[in-house]
């Protein structure tokens, strides 16, 4: 049936808007109107939302970016230089911002700034080079895949507010799918040792919190309910311990205890896309190759049923 449903085509459900993206039912919100000022307000939210899923130590103010510039300039050692860009991007990032917050301040004094001022074509340089240096940032776990969620205030400031709109339920879209497909996996693997018996059901209800974790804006007041449950689950699956069957044997058991790993491994990884509301192609390839290495190194120590 979703295959006749065109994306962008939009329903209630259980009486909240819904809008529909490859073969998911987002939840709506609608875009603010087309100013300067509601430009500037979800630059200003989507920067301290980048820098909140970001590495520490990289929310350089704006007005020490030349400062930042030399130091990643003249470092040599490449695990050192990567902070030192990520350091920069961040610098470029907040003067990107500073200065449209200077021209939002400037039109409401009824000085129009075009798109050719020298004000305008610096922001713009600003967020292009910040977007290129982002690549170098990482999660505060150490994940990849957050580059996306990087370039979303250039998205931002390059294109409409209802288009950036448009493209937050593309990626909310791919992100639910790759929970899904994690989860799936994770369940697939898991039910086939009596050891892990439950599991499957909780990481089933994990991936559906996580995928409304993923739609909701915080200022949705259903906020406070899908959060306590959705954190409630991921404790619930991180404090699991699985049941070692009879006369096991030591091999066995070490098996055991790295599917223990795997499964708080799987668990984060979830969190962490849902939190992002970017799909980490990387790290669920990764994790994906564990997982089925896990499940093939399973088969000969008896944890395995069927």
């Amino acid at each position: 049936m979703s295959a006749n449903i065109h994306n962008g085509s939009r329903k209630d459900i259980n009486g909240r808007p819904h809008i529909y993206y490859d073969g998911y039912w987002i939840r709506y919100y609608a875009p603010p109107e087309e100013t300067l000022a509601a430009k500037r307000d979800l630059l200003l939210s989507l920067t301290r939302r980048t820098f909140h899923h970001t590495e520490p130590g990289i929310n350089t103010p704006g007005n020490k970016a030349e400062a930042a510039r030399t130091s990643y300039e003249a470092e040599q050692d490449p695990a050192r230089k990567r902070v030192n860009a990520a350091m920069l991007a961040g610098a470029l990032f907040n003067r990107a911002t500073d200065i449209f917050t200077s021209i939002v301040d400037l039109e409401s004094q009824g000085i129009e700034v075009n798109q050719d001022n020298e004000l305008m074509r610096e922001c713009s340089e600003c967020f292009s080079e910040a977007l290129e240096l982002g690549k170098q940032v990482r999660h505060p776990s150490g994940h990849e895949g957050i580059d996306e969620l990087w370039g979303e205030p250039f998205n931002v400031f390059t294109h409409t507010i209802a288009s950036y709109y448009a493209s937050r339920y593309i990626k909310i879209s791919q992100t639910m799918k790759a929970i899904d497909d994690i989860a799936e996996r994770i369940e697939a693997v898991y039910e086939r040792m009596p050891s892990f018996a439950g599991v499957g059901h909780i990481v089933r209800e994990f991936a559906k919190a996580a995928r409304v974790e993923c739609e909701m804006m915080k200022s949705d007041p259903d906020f406070f309910v899908n959060w306590p449950e959705f954190v409630a689950i991921k404790e619930q699956l991180k404090a699991f311990h699985p049941a070692p069957p009879a006369g096991i044997s030591a091999l066995a058991r070490v098996q055991l205890q790295r599917g223990c790993r795997l499964l708080s491994d799987g668990t984060d990884l979830i969190y962490y896309m849902a939190g992002v509301r970017v799909p980490m192609p990387k790290s669920k390839r990764e994790f994906l190759e564990h997982l089925n290495d896990f499940d093939l190194d399973c088969q000969g120590v008896g944890l395995r049923s069927g």
